[in-house]
């Protein structure tokens, strides 16, 4: 790839060089830099001994990212990157990260195990194994400096992720004994936000030519969708200005909780309502749901008649959500095999379905009967050899019946014996 790589000034630091990060951050920041004066790059840091900064590296951190679905193919050449750091190489030239005055943002996807606590850690070492610990002791460096506070864009899937950082990061405060004065700066200099990111990366295409006329080992692919909810007081849009661009990015003081509801009863609340019944009925891939009429009819009835009546956000934003998933269960280039969702069903039912059963309920006084009609398949399903669960829990499903599973309190958090009638017309139909 010949490309002429632009000098922009580091602003961002970023832990984690794989695709999602990639194909989210970056190619957002990208956009940034083409209709603002962000002007930003990042400097990559390779948060594991092992990962592909040198293969980026190799082609001075400039990529082509691919983004297909139904809407066509779009292909952006990203060269926000600026460099790569690995800390277990080069540890001297991590801790230099903190003495960049102009360093302002610290994004990171480092799984949904990366952001712990461990005792283990200390701060000799060079570098400490967990993410948080590294991130502590860069920000101790930054105080020791007297240099200004990050702003946390984690990107890690776990509730309240911003939250859950800046605890870890004070719990190594404490275990290293680094001070009130620090721990002041940490809460008071620092701003933590907490996000939720949605997009389907499917990454480096393996054996697929993807025409691009020129050799990119660092290719990466995605859907058109997505969406970044970040939470936060600070005027945000004032140092990144995503308002600039088309980007699908809210920037909201208290509302995440609502988004992060709308995702697990829309998306995923579809997914699960939908995976026995399909499986039962021998689809194997969630398009060819779509492809099938009675399938695709009973996935809208799921979202657009049962679920989404129980949600609170604005009906509009809802509808357009649920067209969207809709649209994104169609792509054509994405191969979302059932049998991976399928992976405990019951405790993702629990979450992600019963919800939306239980509030409709609650507010017409009558039965979401294609809800209950999905529970039905739920336990059909598990009579068959085709689950993937707990032993204990596919156990009990396996030989019991409709009345002892729903009354059973440890599979659903409360007694359902109420739903056992409902439930009981569907099973086997």
């Amino acid at each position: 790839m010949n490309f002429n790589k632009k000098q922009r000034t580091e602003r961002v630091i970023q832990f984690g060089e794989g695709g999602f990060l990639r194909g989210f951050v970056d190619w957002m920041l990208q956009k940034v830099n083409e209709n603002s004066d962000f002007d930003g790059s990042v400097v990559v840091v390779q948060p594991i001994e092992q990962g592909m900064c040198d293969m980026l590296s190799a082609q001075d951190c400039v990529y082509t990212q691919v983004i297909r679905g139904v809407e066509g193919v779009d292909t952006t050449i990203v060269d926000v990157i600026s460099r790569c750091v690995k800390p277990y190489e080069d540890f001297e030239s991590y801790i230099a990260l903190a003495e960049q005055p102009e360093m302002r943002f610290i994004v990171s996807n480092t799984t949904e195990s990366g952001i712990v606590f461990s005792a283990d850690d200390k701060i000799t070492d060079a570098p400490p194994k967990s993410f948080p610990a590294k991130l502590t002791l860069l920000l101790k460096k930054r105080f020791d400096l007297a240099l200004s506070g990050f702003v946390f864009l984690p990107c890690e899937l776990i509730d309240r992720n911003g939250d859950n950082l800046k605890k870890c990061i004070l719990q190594y405060a404490d275990l290293w004994n680094l001070g009130d004065g620090f721990k002041a700066w940490i809460e008071n200099e620092n701003i933590f936000t907490n996000t939720l990111v949605d997009r389907i990366n499917t990454g480096y295409p393996r054996g697929e030519d993807l025409g691009l006329g020129y050799e990119d080992n660092m290719v990466n692919t995605a859907e058109f969708f997505h969406l970044w909810v970040i939470e936060t007081d600070h005027d945000l849009d004032s140092e990144i200005p995503f308002s600039k661009t088309d980007l699908n990015v809210i920037i909201t003081p208290d509302k995440l909780e609502m988004y992060r509801t709308r995702k697990v009863r829309i998306l995923n609340g579809a997914h699960t309502s939908l995976v026995p019944y399909a499986l039962l009925s021998g689809l194997d891939t969630v398009k060819s749901c779509l492809d099938d009429a009675v399938m695709s009819e009973h996935l809208k009835k799921c979202v657009f008649d049962e679920i989404i009546p129980t949600l609170d956000l604005p009906r509009d934003e809802l509808l357009s959500y649920a067209n969207s998933v809709v649209e994104r269960f169609s792509n054509p280039y994405i191969n979302h095999y059932l049998s991976a969702i399928a992976l405990n069903s019951v405790s993702k039912f629990k979450v992600r379905v019963l919800p939306s059963i239980l509030e409709y309920i609650k507010r017409y006084n009558r039965m979401p009967e294609t809800l209950i009609f999905a529970f039905a398949k739920l336990i059909e399903f598990y009579k068959t050899d085709m689950t993937n669960d707990d032993a204990a829990v596919v156990e009990f499903m396996r030989t019991h019946g409709t009345a002892d599973i729903l009354a059973n309190e440890s599979l659903w958090g409360q007694d359902l014996s109420f739903l056992t009638d409902e439930v009981e017309k569907y099973v086997n139909k």
